[in-house]
């Protein structure tokens, strides 16, 4: 297997960010997490600015507009589908100033998964896209392309390597048949896991960069985004519980990258220390029998989940604190 794109003792954060000012949130990232940046969201922008939004504004030839519903196809690029280009193109420029001073070596974007993309937009006729194996298979492509243009952009404007984090937070939901119709007398069906793994295996592959597969729901499928062929598995370890450890220790025994949400997403009641945050980690690696070196060469320190609904201050902490961890897992403290 090639390299990994990220250094021992990186860390990183999953996404989004508050406030609206796209300028110092790259500079925050830049400066708190030098070893893998993240591009970030400021969902607070409102319509456009959140995770199915930005994805959507990737699309090629798949326009969205914004119902009362949500998310809907549209036959043609209107004001909404504008507005989300235009938000992520001055996120882009935004990103751009900030880093010319000292490029980073790799960046991570972001984007919604095939399954999360598809269950949260709604066809003409308000069913939702994958419900419909066409519409599916349309938008998964037009995925592809889509974020492959954007990798290509993000690499020319940095000099950086660039890798894709797919956000899948509605795949657990998917699987289990939970997500209602549009009347909401019934729910959708349940996806086989084998369909909802070839599809995600035909995204991965088509995509000009390593894939990190992050979905932040209890019990996530680690197992089912590993053998779509994501690089790494990013999820929240405070929230696992042990009918996962199973999937999780396999993945270490196949030396597989997991990418642990250990910092709070929301400012804590009591400030936490560096060791109270990397203790489920610590925990994590004691239970499965395996050496805690294992967090220095394939564990990623994250937040536990996107950080848009925490204070200013929590943001630069929690970031400053994750990456704290990542140094520790490459060189454990004494004590640890």
């Amino acid at each position: 297997m090639d390299a990994l794109p990220w250094s021992a003792g990186a860390a990183t954060g999953l996404g989004s960010l508050p406030g609206t000012d796209p300028l110092e949130a790259a500079r925050i990232v830049l400066g708190e997490l030098p070893d893998l940046p993240h591009l970030p969201e400021l969902p607070r922008r409102g319509v456009g600015a959140d995770m199915i939004g930005r994805t959507a504004a990737l699309l090629v030839d798949l326009p969205v507009e914004v119902v009362p519903s949500g998310y809907r196809t549209s036959a043609h690029p209107g004001r909404d589908h504008r507005r989300a280009v235009d938000l992520l193109r001055r996120d882009l420029d935004a990103f751009e100033e900030a880093a010319e001073p000292a490029p980073p070596p790799v960046v991570k974007v972001q984007a919604a998964g095939p399954w999360t993309l598809t269950a949260s937009v709604e066809l003409a006729r308000g069913h939702r896209v994958l419900t419909d194996p066409g519409a599916l298979r349309e938008f998964a492509e037009s995925l592809v392309e889509g974020l492959n243009a954007h990798v290509a952009e993000v690499a020319e404007r940095t000099g950086a390597k660039v890798v894709v984090q797919l956000d899948e937070p509605a795949l657990p939901a998917v699987l289990r048949g939970l997500l209602p119709t549009p009347s909401k007398l019934g729910t959708v069906p349940a996806v086989p896991e084998p369909e909802a793994r070839s599809l995600l295996h035909t995204v991965i592959d088509g995509l000009d960069a390593d894939v990190i597969a992050h979905c932040c729901a209890p019990n996530p499928p680690v197992a089912l985004l590993r053998q779509a062929g994501a690089r790494a598995v990013s999820f929240d370890v405070t929230a696992l519980d042990e009918t996962m450890w199973d999937e999780v220790g396999e993945a270490w025994e196949d030396k597989a990258q997991l990418f642990l949400g250990l910092a709070p997403s929301t400012d804590p009641a009591v400030p936490p220390t560096l060791k109270s945050l990397a203790r489920p980690a610590l925990e994590l690696v004691d239970r499965l029998g395996f050496p805690r070196s294992v967090l220095a060469t394939h564990a990623v320190p994250t937040p536990t989940c996107g950080l848009a609904g925490a204070s200013g201050k929590w943001v630069r902490r929690a970031l400053a604190l994750t990456r704290d961890l990542g140094k520790a897992f490459a060189e454990p403290p004494e004590g640890w």
